[in-house]
């Protein structure tokens, strides 16, 4: 069965709701210019809160070694995600951790990029514009085969209650992953389509 994570969680009553509705990863943005950032010592406290069941994911863009370690000590993170142009000698850089790259996906290069990557996962997105992520856009699932090809795939941009079934069936991915497609506002949940969504990528 596809496994979910809810990304861009800021708030503990958010992170509570998600993991009621049957979640099995969170992600938290320490990206100051992203709309979900939260700080790490907000994230820690609601990490504390968290079922053992349930991982934490620590996203970052382009970010510093020696913060992201920082950052992943003090919260004691699961897994991280690096959202940037992070390249694959950065990414090997963090020996025994559960690293998750993301590619921002707009054509069949961009999706070939991602064989260059040994990583824990890959991480495909939707391209639009400047932003990282959390865009509500879809890609070209046919483009999604680079993303399969070793190691464990999460599949994310445009996902929503309405979309994630097909998406799953269609493209396949150990992983679907939603921010914006199950919120009330960009930071803030929506709890009735996060057990919707859930509901729709397990079902």
């Amino acid at each position: 069965m596809v496994k979910v994570k809810i990304c861009g969680i800021t708030n503990l009553d958010d992170a509570l709701a998600a993991v009621k509705a049957g979640a099995d990863a969170l992600g938290f943005v320490f990206y100051e210019k992203s709309p979900r950032y939260i700080t790490p010592v907000e994230a820690r406290l609601i990490i504390r809160r968290l079922p053992k069941r349930v991982l934490s994911v620590g996203v970052f863009v382009n970010a510093r070694e020696a913060t992201i370690r920082r950052i992943a000590r003090e919260c004691g993170l699961d897994m991280l995600q690096f959202h940037g142009s992070e390249s694959p000698e950065f990414c090997a850089r963090f020996t025994g951790a559960r690293v998750i790259k993301a590619f921002r996906i707009k054509d069949r290069a961009a999706a070939a990029r991602a064989t260059r990557y040994a990583t824990f996962a890959r991480l495909f997105d939707s391209c639009a514009g400047t932003a990282f992520g959390g865009t509500g856009k879809q890609f070209d699932w046919s483009l999604a085969a680079p993303g399969r090809a070793a190691g464990v795939f999460f599949l994310s941009g445009g996902l929503d209650a309405g979309t994630v079934r097909r998406a799953v069936a269609s493209v396949r991915p150990q992983w679907v992953d939603v921010s914006s497609g199950v919120e009330a506002a960009p930071g803030k949940k929506d709890h009735a389509r996060m057990r919707d969504f859930v509901r729709s990528a397990k079902g």
